[in-house]
């Protein structure tokens, strides 16, 4: 049997041990910039989806690009309707599949292994951790325009473009407490462009550790900002 669907609000410590038994992917690809996303910012990301903003307990969820499934399983875990998890990558999701029998949850998720344009439908909400845009150029625009296409509410993962060491100091004394910031003017405008609004940026401090050959350092921190947006 699944896990039963979630009445109570549960402690952001329970999502974060869940989320700590997904397992990531055996051998991920620098070209597709498949980053684990880390426990503490996948929870804080489905806490404020939902329980500041009520957009995923009884929801139709999307995670576009979701890897081995961590916010997509995060998002079933918290009382989700249903949850679609759509990836290239096949290997990432046969893992997220058998994460999905690990924890539990495979009767509320369904897996996709092919691009986001094949994607199609309603979906009250979309959690994506699209790529960067580091090993190409503006990879993040294609999730945004398939993400306010499909839902009406997103939540999107953006690397900062000045994360100021100062700024990571602040970030890491004030983690427990939720900080705003001001959406970048050219994503602003681009989600404008494709009849959405930015509702709330909240930055979070991410930490990835040495996974590739050319990473130099044993763990780089850096500063994304989750974007929430709402279609017009």
């Amino acid at each position: 049997m699944g896990r039963p669907v979630q009445k109570r609000l549960l402690r952001k410590l329970d999502v974060e041990m869940l989320l700590s038994t997904v397992q990531p992917h055996p051998s991920p690809r620098p070209d597709l910039e498949q980053y684990t996303i880390p426990v503490d910012v996948a929870a804080t990301m489905l806490y404020i989806a939902a329980y500041t903003y009520g957009d995923i307990v009884n929801k139709r969820v999307l995670d576009l690009g979701c890897g081995t499934g961590r916010l997509a399983l995060g998002a079933a875990f918290l009382g989700a309707e249903s949850v679609v998890g759509v990836d290239l990558d096949k290997t990432a999701v046969k893992v997220a599949l058998e994460n999905a029998k690990t924890t539990r949850l495979k009767a509320r998720t369904q897996w996709v292994a092919g691009d986001i344009d094949a994607v199609h439908g309603a979906f009250d909400t979309v959690l994506q951790n699209p790529p960067f845009g580091v090993q190409k150029r503006q990879a993040d625009r294609k999730f945004l325009e398939k993400a306010l296409e499909t839902a009406s509410t997103v939540y999107s993962l953006h690397k900062r473009p000045q994360g100021n060491k100062k700024f990571i100091r602040k970030l890491r004394s004030e983690r427990a407490r939720r900080a705003s910031a001001h959406a970048s003017s050219f994503l602003e405008e681009f989600i404008a462009g494709h009849s959405g609004r930015v509702k709330a940026v909240y930055p979070l401090l991410m930490t990835v550790p040495h996974m590739f050959d050319f990473h130099i350092k044993r763990k780089h921190d850096f500063v994304v900002d989750l974007y929430v947006i709402e279609k017009r």
